[in-house]
């Protein structure tokens, strides 16, 4: 019987992202997830980078009364969410670390008072006092969990700080979860919904096949050279990952000096610098961006033909996400590995930098605590602007270990490290409209930059407003210094806040500074987490090296799809057929395989290590063995499943 209820909301649904969106229906797992938030239940949706994860939360808290609850990770991604929707017409706001406490307290009073739809807050903010004790007056409609995946332990990319999110559950009854990530094993899925506190198991799942996308590896010594080559051979825009930000740089001048229009990016520009890059990659002034990871959350760009890393990924999970950026329009796309045996010694030692001596991390928490002067017993909830090189140069720790040192710590739960803040000035009106044409009366040698100000922006009355001082100085004809210091006269005059800009990471204590003979540091889940990041690294060493087992095959048993096809078109499909093997040694290998698996879980790296035989000749049993359904491959990890009949 249908019901007629449900189909008219749905079809309010559908005019919002008509209306707001520009698209005239859903596309068919949107729907599904859309269905299932209609009916109030908690949702784990997991899709692909570019599958619209965004819209699904968007659209039915833009239908119903009430405020979105939006929590994710990464602040620049929240704040280009927050400026998209207010281009819309739609009012939302980010709330984070790099706030002031006046501006938290307006931003909290918008969404009680302010008829606002969204309020996007990074997940330390859930726990702060401030928050929780406006939440309960918030009429919240549903709660969207971004980048889901942070909650799990047995994620890439685990975040303490989310385990938060059931706990403000308790301050809204009834209210609905909808978590969405692109990357989760089987395993994190269940865990995601654990951590949640789903009322009952709900999951939509799209398949992580991309027919579209072409992987390719291709082995070779001189890869800037080998770039060159794909770039000349295969056309349309591109997205060039490296590892570090120096190279992105020298390849970038390196493709210009050869013809191929290209820039670089990495989180290490300013956001103006950052944003324009983006913006000329976008509409297609520069043909390739040369970028770190930080390039590409966010950007929706469906005509990227080609993907490129120079070095060797981390996980499969990056890589399943960073290529995915190739082919969203669902033409033909190239994701590319360029791979040399030295690229398996690199990943080798960034793991042991990633995972330092416990007693040094111990040290590095107890300089921490000396550099920011904080003593033992105090500094919970308290945030500190932090330069790691400053720090690194007083009590002369390596960067890169005592960045990973801090990493380890917040998985610890005794800290957070935010990503580069980059945060632009910000004013909003301390008086209201008369008392500020009266002080323009009496004050004409601020009337002029008082009224750019108001011709330039607007909401300044009720909230705080990003503006661009080198765009009033420009406007004003004068020096920026010039609107620097007027804005900061205006300030001690008690007529506007102003918030100057700033660049910087920071650290908040989420527990109070600890001696170090307080400090517990669980070794067994270092060690847990040492060993799950060595399988990623593991699996991806075998994806770029494996010569018989088709690239999307590999890829998509990683993510717990159970027997998936050869694509037919990645570099080892493309390559003759497997030479047959003998059958004796066919047997000989299949039972050392089946004695080392059903003695517990292993990786393909152990395997080949256990087993006395080719690699290349124990592939292709493996593959037998797959295909007989006699193991699996699940979480990067082999499982016996029995002999076949």
């Amino acid at each position: 019987m249908l019901n007629y209820k449900f189909l008219t909301e749905l079809e309010t649904y559908r005019k919002i992202l008509s209306q707001y969106w520009g698209y005239t229906g859903f596309r068919s797992l949107q729907e599904e997830i859309i269905r299932s938030v209609m009916q109030d239940k908690d949702t784990l949706a997991l899709l692909p980078t570019g599958g619209g994860k965004s819209i699904t939360f968007q659209v039915p808290a833009m239908a119903r009364d009430g405020l979105c609850l939006v929590i994710t990770p990464l602040i620049s991604l929240m704040q280009d969410q927050v400026d998209h929707l207010k281009a819309k017409n739609i009012r939302a706001v980010a709330i984070h670390s790099g706030l002031s406490k006046f501006e938290l307290d307006i931003a909290l009073d918008n969404c009680i008072y302010g008829d606002y739809k969204f309020l996007y807050l990074s997940p330390e903010r859930l726990s702060t006092e401030i928050f929780l004790k406006r939440l309960e007056s918030m009429k919240v409609n549903l709660i969207a969990v971004d980048e889901a995946h942070c909650i799990s332990q047995w994620g890439y990319d685990f975040r303490p700080s989310y385990l938060q999110i059931a706990k403000i559950r308790e301050y809204l009854p009834g209210v609905p979860v909808l978590a969405l990530t692109a990357t989760a094993t089987p395993t994190v899925a269940d865990d995601i919904q654990v951590k949640l506190n789903f009322r009952e198991k709900n999951e939509i799942r799209q398949t992580f096949e991309r027919k579209n996308l072409i992987y390719l590896v291709r082995k070779t010594e001189d890869k800037t050279a080998y770039l060159l080559r794909i770039l000349n051979k295969q056309k349309g825009c591109g997205i060039i990952y490296v590892r570090n930000r120096k190279k992105t740089r020298e390849i970038a001048d390196y493709l210009t000096s050869k013809g191929v229009s290209a820039q670089h990016y990495h989180a290490g520009l300013d956001q103006k610098e950052r944003r324009i890059r983006q913006e000329d990659w976008t509409k297609g002034k520069v043909r390739i961006m040369v970028a770190t990871n930080a390039f590409g959350m966010g950007i929706d760009k469906p005509d990227v033909r080609t993907v490129i890393h120079m070095d060797l990924p981390e996980s499969p999970e990056a890589y399943f996400q960073e290529a995915g950026r190739a082919g969203r329009d669902g033409k033909k796309a190239y994701a590319v590995l360029l791979y040399q045996p030295a690229d398996k010694l690199s990943i080798e030692k960034s793991h042991n930098v990633r995972f330092p001596d416990i007693e040094l991390i111990r040290k590095v928490y107890q300089s921490l605590g000396n550099y920011l002067e904080v003593v033992p017993g105090a500094g919970k909830s308290q945030v500190f602007d932090f330069d790691l090189m400053d720090f690194c140069t007083k009590f002369s720790f390596h960067s890169l270990v005592a960045f990973h040192s801090l990493k380890h710590l917040e998985r610890a739960g005794y800290l957070e490290l935010t990503e580069d803040i980059d945060l632009p000035a910000r004013v909003h009106f301390r008086v209201d409209r008369d008392e500020l044409y009266k002080f323009q009366i009496l004050n004409a040698g601020y009337d002029g930059i008082i009224k750019l100000l108001l011709r330039m922006y607007s909401g300044m009355f009720s909230d705080f407003v990003r503006i661009d001082e080198y765009n009033l100085a420009a406007k004003a004809k004068v020096p920026v210094q010039t609107i620097v210091t007027v804005l900061a006269t205006l300030n001690k005059m008690g007529v506007i806040y102003y918030i100057q800009p700033k660049k910087t990471p920071q650290i908040i204590f989420t527990a109070e500074r600890l001696t170090d003979k307080s400090l517990i540091f669980p070794k067994k889940e270092y060690e847990e987490q040492e060993s799950l990041t060595r399988m990623r690294m593991d699996t991806m060493i075998h994806y770029a090296t494996e010569e018989h087992r088709c690239r999307s095959q590999m890829l998509l048993m990683y993510f717990g799809e159970k027997d998936p096809f050869r694509c037919g078109q990645c570099d080892v499909c493309m390559e003759s057929e497997d030479k047959p093997l003998n059958r004796y040694d066919n047997d000989l290998v299949a039972d050392q395989i089946r004695e080392a698996v059903r003695s517990g879980n292993l990786t393909v790296q152990e395997i080949n290590s256990r087993i006395d035989a080719d690699p290349e000749k124990i592939a292709r049993v493996l593959d037998d063995m797959f295909d007989e359904k006699r193991i699996t491959w699940s979480d990067g990890f082999l499982k016996w499943m029995g002999e076949k009949e």
